[in-house]
């Protein structure tokens, strides 16, 4: 699984790396980023969809193939 995040959309509100810290993290700039270099290890999928179902702007995109 691969997830992005948005910084167009993204307004920091920092739920994602409260649900998924595994996954998303506080850039410097106090919007989201995600760790890894995009890829979610396989044993933090769990979290990552919880992190991405809760962003309020939707800002985040999970995707199942990794490139």
């Amino acid at each position: 699984m691969r997830a992005s995040i948005n910084s167009s959309v993204c307004a920091g509100h920092g739920l994602c790396y409260a649900y998924a810290p595994g996954v998303f993290a506080d850039g410097p700039d106090g919007y989201g980023e995600v760790r890894h270099g995009g890829h979610v290890p396989d044993d933090q999928q769990g979290a990552a969809r919880r992190g991405a179902a809760n962003c309020p702007e939707r800002a985040i995109t999970l995707t199942d193939q990794e490139r």
